[in-house]
């Protein structure tokens, strides 16, 4: 698999207030999620209806639960609380936090309840779970530094495991989707006083601590490095130009001065500083210096200290997570001895590659593991030693050129689509061990269980100390319930699968069954799936497109079992963009990012470039007449009657000239389109078409709209229900409509908003009321009205 890119996803939010001091209460996480045949079902909440004449919508109970895909992003952080047994965390980039439920092996999402204004508290940057009151849970959350996220950072407070929440802002951006999110922990708690809490900023904001439990947070003041090391300072968006900063803290636990409740006397910090990685203090924070004779040259992605005192340092050349071809592991005793301990040393012509996933066994002293940082190809290494460093074994090892003998198996068919398709040549081996494998840990409680985050899931092993014995290590997919994909497009056909999908980073599925992963789409496999659609008149025939390849455009006529690709591309093209099948699935659009919008009618093998339309415009097709096409570009509504061969621009005024937009023309109804999109600050809102795109009339009432789709009518009506993610009345939700827009229920509520919900909807034409939702970091939602 490519690198995971920085997921930049189309958003339009408003800003939020200033940051503070102030706390506010968010209501019921998802406490109450319980197991059933489709998955984890989330309490559906009834909420009442607005008030006679208020103008707010009313509301209908709806379930709430993820189409599964099982996994989907990178997973930074894996944290096991240190007191109660079974009690593990996971954070993602962008898709949240969750707890995991020994019960029912899942993972149960705790930051649903995130509304569309504050979608960039789903970027986790950090994670702390208490040793000494298990029930406190701690994250730092916000997605970019930069101005991606119009929004300052959080510290997340929860006395509840995450069944609820109380917000501290902060003054500063956080970056959970940012270069080095897989460094850390940044938050940390004092083992021994655990009203302390300790936070390393990024961008030069330092080092911040709280003695209340995370309510408050201030500067601290003394601390004498803020950090210097950026990706890329050239960079002028600020995504690899801006400063890592302080990225983690740890505490030796022994060294509290004075009685219960006082604080840890010895506290290390990490730093992004090549030549001054690491800082300590001896007295509880009060001063810091810089820790003698330590070795320079490298970043220090993770620290950990041991119940003897030593710290281990694993560290990389870079921040990652793409990256990193040279590093080394340190340990430091107590005695302040230095000493390098790399399975590969950095000067070794063999290390290509940095070190982290540091990971100690707290019931064996002296075993610890390493994970490489990164070893793309062949494959991630992990490293093993039960003798404190002295020696190390390895997970995989190549023999006799190209063989390759593994210490494990892995079991994937939790998520089949893990092979993305391929049967790579010797040494490579698919499904891989991991890739961005920056968070291995080791249970404290048990020493055969090991949890590994890579680019897409998490894997893990329950016999983990056959490893030393010479036996198999058994390693499976252990990502239920965890579903992190940023999903572009989505459309359900009256027949075959319910939902067919384009989804960033992994391509996109057929869903027959939603409890299981789906079929990953082949022919070709895409690294990042753009837009889907099927023929109206003719739903076997569906056609896709996405970045990867060539060839970056698919067709199907078995509803999306199997596809072939297309032969040819049209000139220039670089990206997936947007593609729109005919009603009758004879003729296919497409609008390719970097290529002029061009059509083909024999499947890609030949494309004719259109005209009288720009490229890049946004196209769709007719849902009843198979000649008419439709585009949309700067405010323009274009409509072709020659099956896409050419555009006319119709004489519609009122449309948004920019922003985000989103068209689909109505099943059955020839020439009727809804539109929805704009500008935050601008033309922003939901149109209604019923003559081709010639007029557009604005639905009143709708104050901001951001996609459109439909599902099967209401029983006793003919026309679609209509949904879409939108603000009406002042609520920001998802509705629905059964009498064509004039009235509209909200049909999500306040625990159930998945942050940024604007780049797809639509409902089943087969069960009245499901509506399918496109997240950006959870995944694929539906909805069923209880």
């Amino acid at each position: 698999m490519t690198p995971e890119r920085p997921r930049l996803s189309r958003r339009n939010v408003l800003a939020a207030g200033a940051a503070g001091g102030a706390a506010l209460v968010i209501p019921g996480g998802p406490a109450g999620a319980h197991p059933s045949g489709a998955g984890a079902v989330d309490a559906a909440v009834e909420a009442a209806a607005g008030p006679a004449g208020s103008g707010r919508p009313g509301t209908r109970r709806y379930v709430w639960r993820n189409v599964e895909i099982v996994g989907g992003g990178f997973v930074p952080g894996i944290v096991f609380n240190q007191r109660e047994r079974g009690l593990v965390y996971a954070r993602t980039d962008i898709g949240g936090a969750y707890r995991y439920d020994r019960r029912t092996e899942r993972w149960i999402p705790l930051l649903d309840w995130v509304g569309w204004d504050q979608w960039g508290y789903t970027g986790v940057v950090s994670l702390a779970t208490d040793a000494v009151d298990p029930d406190r849970l701690y994250l730092a959350v916000g997605t970019y530094t930069n101005g991606s996220d119009p929004n300052n950072g959080a510290i997340l407070r929860s006395r509840d495991r995450g069944a609820s929440w109380r917000v501290s802002e902060l003054p500063f951006k956080l970056g959970g989707n940012m270069p080095g999110r897989g460094m850390g922990e940044r938050l940390a708690i004092d083992p021994n006083a655990n009203r302390i809490l300790y936070l390393g900023v990024r961008g030069g904001h330092g080092l911040w601590r709280s003695e209340d439990h995370g309510a408050s947070w201030g500067r601290v003041t003394n601390f004498p490095n803020p950090g210097n090391y950026a990706d890329d300072p050239s960079d002028p968006s600020g995504y690899s130009s801006d400063n890592q900063g302080v990225l983690w803290v740890a505490f030796d636990p022994r060294t509290r001065k004075g009685g219960p409740g006082r604080p840890t006397g010895t506290i290390y910090v990490g730093v992004a500083d090549k030549a001054n990685m690491l800082y300590r203090s001896t007295d509880a924070g009060r001063t810091w210096e810089r820790v003698p004779g330590q070795p320079t040259g490298f970043i220090p992605h993770k620290g950990v200290v041991d119940a003897g005192g030593t710290l281990y340092v694993a560290t990389s050349d870079t921040a990652g997570p793409y990256s990193g071809g040279k590093g080394d592991v340190w340990k430091l005793d107590p005695a302040g001895t230095w000493t390098r301990i790399s399975p590969v040393p950095s000067d070794s012509p063999e290390d290509t590659w940095g070190y982290s996933g540091l990971t100690l066994d707290r019931r064996r002293p002296g075993t610890l593991m390493v994970a490489t940082q990164i070893s793309w190809w062949p494959d991630t290494i992990f490293f093993r030693s039960t003798d404190a460093g002295a020696t190390w074994t390895r997970a995989w090892q190549i023999t006799n050129w190209p063989e390759r003998v593994n210490r494990y198996e892995i079991d994937y068919s939790e998520a089949p689509w893990l092979t993305w398709n391929s049967t790579p040549a010797p040494p490579e081996q698919a499904p891989k061990l991991g890739w961005m494998t920056e968070s291995v840990e080791i249970d404290p409680f048990d020493s055969d269980h090991l949890l590994y985050g890579t680019g897409a899931t998490i894997d893990g092993t329950r016999n983990l100390t056959a490893w030393d014995t010479g036996g198999t290590v058994r390693i499976s997919v252990r990502a239920r319930g965890l579903e992190e994909c940023a999903v572009l497009d989505l459309i359900s056909p009256p027949t075959g699968a319910h939902l067919l999908s384009a989804v960033g980073d992994v391509g996109g599925f057929a869903h027959h069954d939603f409890a299981n992963p789906g079929r990953m789409f082949a022919d070709p496999t895409l690294s990042s799936g753009t837009s889907i659609d099927f023929a109206e008149n003719a739903p076997s025939v569906v056609v896709r497109t996405g970045n990867g390849g060539p060839p970056r455009f698919g067709r199907s006529t078995d509803g999306g079992a199997t596809w072939t690709p297309a032969a040819t591309e049209p000139p220039g093209t670089s990206g997936g963009g947007l593609v729109a099948v005919s009603a009758d699935g004879a003729r296919a659009l497409w609008a390719p990012t970097g290529g002029p919008v061009s059509w083909t009618g024999d499947g890609g093998a030949t494309w004719t470039a259109s005209t009288g339309v720009p490229a890049g415009a946004a196209v769709g097709s007719d849902r009843a007449d198979p000649s008419v096409f439709y585009a949309f570009a700067a405010g323009t509504f274009y409509r072709s009657v020659d099956g896409g061969a050419t555009f006319t621009a119709t004489p519609a005024t009122g449309l948004p000239a920019t922003g985000n937009v989103r068209f689909t023309a109505v099943p059955g109804i020839a020439g009727e389109i809804w539109f929805a999109g704009g500008a935050t600050g601008g033309t922003y809102g939901l149109w209604r078409s019923t003559d081709g795109g010639a007029s557009f009339v604005r639905h009143p009432g709708i104050d901001e709209a951001d996609t459109v789709g439909f599902g099967r009518p209401a029983p006793g009506s003919r026309f679609p229900a209509v949904f879409s993610s939108a603000r009406i009345g002042g609520v920001r939700g998802i509705f629905r409509s059964d009498d064509r827009g004039r009235t509209w229920v909200r049909v999500n509520d306040d625990q159930h908003q998945y942050a940024w919900t604007g780049a797809a909807i639509t409902g089943d034409p087969r069960v009245f009321g499901r509506v399918y939702v496109a997240t950006n970091g959870r995944g694929i939602i539906y909805g069923d009205p209880a």
